[in-house]
């Protein structure tokens, strides 16, 4: 329960703070989230172009990269530009139905990245356990129901936070004391009973991440359990090779989620400042790493990037 002794209507307008205590490092706070915006707009603009135009990609694996890349773009669209606008231009107003439209796209992107993750280690186990029926398990008919199925899981989760934020009354202050519109950093600010809020927020993260993450791990597992089956060690490093790239993919998206539940459940408590900045790498760190990822270790990938710069250079 929270106490609101001045307590106010619900505002019109939202302040972001951005990053509480560090407001004088704002300026170089912006650089490298500039920079990460520009490298992962660039690198998977790339991914999505090669994809359309090498009609040899035009397979499961890289059909579901291409939904990654598109996942990616967006993410990082909806969150950099505004955190670039509270560090330039101190642009840190947002009005409530601002605030609430940030509060469900920004989430329900990274809910959807979290899906299309467990539909590449879909694909990762039908390709090791059934290569031979790899095309026709994977066709682009059950590709679409997966699309389908992430963006109306993403949909169905999070349109209860706008609606449960709408019906708050009355809150402590106007001033969010984060970089964007979390549902959770709202919830904190509001005045009355927030134990269903809490709960929900809790429903969000096992519905999506932790579900997500545990038939991913339960989908390696049988890829390993196959791999180590295989006689030959020059093919075991060969069914390794096609797995890593998602592997690092996945240790680095979920790592900082991971690293935040722990730290709540261990009663380590961060300094807010920190906070915030590990919560932002859960949308900084994907879109542009994944790029660069499947770049590097996709020998496609690689093929047609450096046929790119060769053309450049002549």
């Amino acid at each position: 329960m929270s106490s609101c002794n001045n307590s106010i209507a619900q505002p019109l307008i939202f302040v972001l703070a951005g990053i509480p205590g560090l407001e004088s490092s704002h300026g170089w706070f912006s650089v490298p989230f500039f920079l990460v915006f520009v490298v992962a707009v660039i690198g998977n603009a790339t991914i999505l172009c090669i994809i359309r135009v090498e009609k040899s990609l035009h397979e499961p694996m890289f059909l579901l990269l291409a939904m990654l890349s598109v996942v990616d773009l967006s993410l990082v669209s909806v969150t950099v530009p505004r955190m670039l606008g509270i560090f330039w231009m101190n642009a840190k107003e947002i009005s409530f139905n601002a605030c609430l439209t940030q509060m469900f796209f920004i989430p329900s992107f990274y809910v959807m990245e979290s899906g299309v993750l467990l539909a590449m280690a879909f694909d990762r186990f039908v390709a090791i356990w059934h290569p031979l029926r790899y095309t026709t398990v994977l066709s682009n008919n059950l590709l679409v129901k997966m699309a389908l199925a992430v963006l109306a899981r993403a949909v169905a989760v999070l349109t209860p936070a706008p609606i449960l934020v709408k019906r708050m009354e009355s809150f402590q202050t106007h001033i969010i004391a984060y970089s964007y519109c979390a549902y959770m950093a709202v919830v904190q600010i509001a005045c009355g009973d927030v134990s269903d809020h809490i709960v929900y927020g809790l429903m969000v993260i096992v519905a999506s991440v932790g579900f997500d993450l545990f038939f991913i791990i339960l989908s390696y597992g049988l890829i390993l359990h196959a791999v180590f089956r295989i006689p030959s060690w020059e093919a075991r490093g060969k069914a390794f090779s096609t797995c890593g790239s998602h592997l690092c993919v996945i240790a680095l998206f979920y790592s900082p989620v991971i690293f935040s539940v722990l730290a709540q459940i261990l009663g380590y408590r961060m300094a807010p400042h920190l906070q915030i900045i590990i919560d932002n790498l859960y949308f900084l760190v994907p879109p542009i790493i994944n790029p660069l990822i499947y770049g590097a270790r996709t020998k496609q990938m690689r093929e047609w990037v450096l046929r790119i710069f060769h053309c450049q250079g002549d």
